[in-house]
């Protein structure tokens, strides 16, 4: 954010629903509610001509967003390490993981959340558990106290909101120019059911999938991510 506030953007982020410093209300933890949640902001700051970048869950978010709410507001979209089309794995979209690895996730997650972030954080999240990684004790710590801020009923919910909503037709309807970016050595959102397929859902699509680098990139990598970023929202 500091990267864009210097170079003369306006820069504006909010805590999703049960996330970071937002209320901690129990209901609403899906994707709807999470749209409908940016388009009460965005009306509320009267934001027009606005580039949406969302990572990870906060990718299907953006696109959900864009899709019912943003169509006279927003001018482009990016989508980095996001979830949609689809995570979990259907008749119709065989390539998704198993609902078993999100089970798995709300099973860490009830057992001990603490514990839990620390390990996601400190694996596979950033890529620090591949041969040769340097994990970043910062990172890891920033990682956890972001996510211990929330509201543990949010965090559980929105497992499911990330895996089993359904981008399809949202992705069909943008058509806003839109960057796809993904790393190449994901291991949250595998690349292979997610960002080549969402590029070829959008109308208007560029595709750059980075080689080895994890789903954290932003944190990771900032300098690469910035400047694709930069170079989109300027031409």
């Amino acid at each position: 954010m500091l990267f864009f506030v210097g170079k003369g953007f306006r820069v504006i982020a909010h805590d999703r629903r049960g996330h970071g410093r937002s209320s901690q209300v129990s209901d609403g933890h899906d994707m709807d509610h999470y749209a409908a949640d940016v388009a009460a902001l965005v009306e509320h700051l009267d934001l027009r001509n606005a580039i949406h970048v969302g990572h990870s869950t906060g990718g299907g978010e953006a696109t959900r967003y864009v899709a019912r709410h943003g169509r006279d507001r927003v001018a482009r979209l990016v989508l980095i390490g996001a979830v949609p089309p689809l995570m979990l794995k259907t008749e119709s979209n065989p390539g998704g993981l198993p609902l078993e690895v999100f089970d798995g996730l709300r099973r860490q997650l009830a057992a001990n959340r603490s514990q839990f972030y620390l390990e996601f954080a400190g694996g596979p999240f950033y890529g620090y558990n591949r041969p040769g990684a340097e994990p970043s004790q910062a990172a890891i710590w920033n990682w956890w106290r972001q996510g211990i801020m929330g509201s543990s009923k949010a965090h559980y919910d929105g497992i499911k909101a990330f895996s089993e909503t359904d981008f399809t037709e949202d992705l069909k309807a943008i058509a806003v120019p839109t960057l796809v970016l993904h790393g190449g050595d994901d291991q949250i959102v595998p690349v292979a059911d997610s960002a080549a397929l969402s590029a070829r859902l959008l109308k208007h699509s560029t595709l750059k999938i980075y080689d080895l680098l994890p789903h954290g990139l932003c944190t990771t990598h900032p300098d690469i991510v910035n400047a694709d970023l930069l170079k989109f929202v300027t031409a």
